[in-house]
């Protein structure tokens, strides 16, 4: 894929393959970041190797030996800092860990947290969320399944950071949020309760013993949905998506540890602005930039790309990179650039995969 986009204007790197909207980058982030303009970029979301007892193949980059974890990502969050636009956000999806040899939890993503919010690199945390993922094998198995002394780790931690925060931002007349953030473009189906509740028109309202004071018609408005909470569950187990058939045929690697696209597509669609941006200012480029600093599978761009943004993706293995345009690919595509593999062509038609397809 050779289509130009703007954003590849940001950087003086070659890309290793781009769309109208987005482009990605194979390379060390911290090299590719030091590249990008300051304030160029209007969020970054990304899933970085987690700090795991047993180091996965993916997450070869940090070197415990080396260094610790949190001074190791430091030096991609205080680059991140520098690009960010100032009503930018950073999103980070970080797992926990249990310590080697023993059921205790290491606290690790909890110092980064710490690390990252002190004086000196500056982010602040706009809100916590969690993924809960209900597929998830039971783990670390030795204290799950076969000692039974520990409950099943379902959930990751979501690090919603920002630079900078203005309690006057939406508040004031023609004021523009500081981080830009809109909860009604991510509302949800109203509960069958609350559908009823609606239906009826009745409801007891009044002082509650919590000091809430419910008044008679607040519950009967329809906002177009109901306000999310900050929990996101969704599995990322699915095996028969666009971009695993695409990597089976044509023999490329998939990546092993890809977060579900409902992540990036809440983010996105949250703390960015739909289109048109036709009175889009408050950007770099005539329309947002998401980046994902630990690229992967590249779910980030995709969505990005389907949500009509513009997106950036920087990814060192070069494997992983290779299989992630597949995403952007029609069967017929990936059969011209794998063509020594032989797709079943008449199973994938002319669709590339979606935001929908994870």
């Amino acid at each position: 894929m050779t289509s130009p986009s703007p954003v590849t204007d940001l950087l003086s790197h070659s890309a290793a393959y781009s769309t109208d909207n987005g482009a990605a980058y194979l390379g060390d982030s911290r090299d590719l970041l030091e590249d990008l303009p300051s304030n160029s970029i209007d969020i970054v979301v990304t899933s970085p190797p987690f700090e795991l007892a047993h180091q996965k193949e993916y997450g070869d980059d940090w070197d415990e030996d080396d260094q610790d974890y949190q001074s190791w990502f430091l030096e991609f969050a205080e680059e991140v800092k520098r690009v960010l636009a100032p009503h930018g956000s950073f999103v980070i999806e970080i797992g926990g860990a249990f310590n080697k040899g023993e059921p205790s939890r290491s606290t690790y993503q909890f110092e980064l947290l710490t690390e990252l919010t002190n004086d000196e690199v500056g982010f602040k945390l706009a809100q916590d969320f969690y993924w809960h993922n209900p597929a998830k094998l039971p783990s670390p198995a030795e204290w799950v399944n076969r000692r039974r002394i520990r409950a099943s780790d379902a959930v990751t931690h979501i690090w919603w950071l920002a630079p900078n925060i203005s309690t006057d931002s939406a508040t004031e007349p023609n004021s523009q949020p500081i981080p830009e953030a809109d909860n009604r473009r991510v509302l949800t189906d109203y509960s069958e309760s609350q559908q009823d509740l609606m239906e009826k028109g009745e409801y007891n309202a009044g002082e509650r013993p919590s000091g809430h004071n419910i008044s008679e018609e607040g519950f009967f408005t329809d906002s177009g949905g109901a306000i999310p909470d900050n929990m996101i569950s969704a599995t990322n187990t699915g095996s028969q998506t666009h971009y695993d058939k695409m990597c089976e045929r044509a023999g490329l690697d998939k990546h092993p540890a890809r977060f579900p696209k409902e992540i990036p597509e809440f983010f996105v669609k949250f703390l960015t602005p739909n289109p048109p941006y036709d009175d889009w200012e408050r950007g770099y480029l005539d329309k947002p930039v998401v980046l994902d600093i630990f690229g992967g599978s590249n779910i980030t761009g995709k969505t990005a790309e389907d949500f009509g943004r513009y997106w950036l993706s920087f990814e060192k293995d070069a494997k992983y990179l290779e299989a992630s345009e597949v995403r952007f690919l029609t069967g017929m595509e990936v059969e011209r650039k794998f063509n020594d593999t032989q797709l079943g062509l008449d199973e994938f038609g002319e669709e590339t995969g979606s935001a929908s397809d994870s």
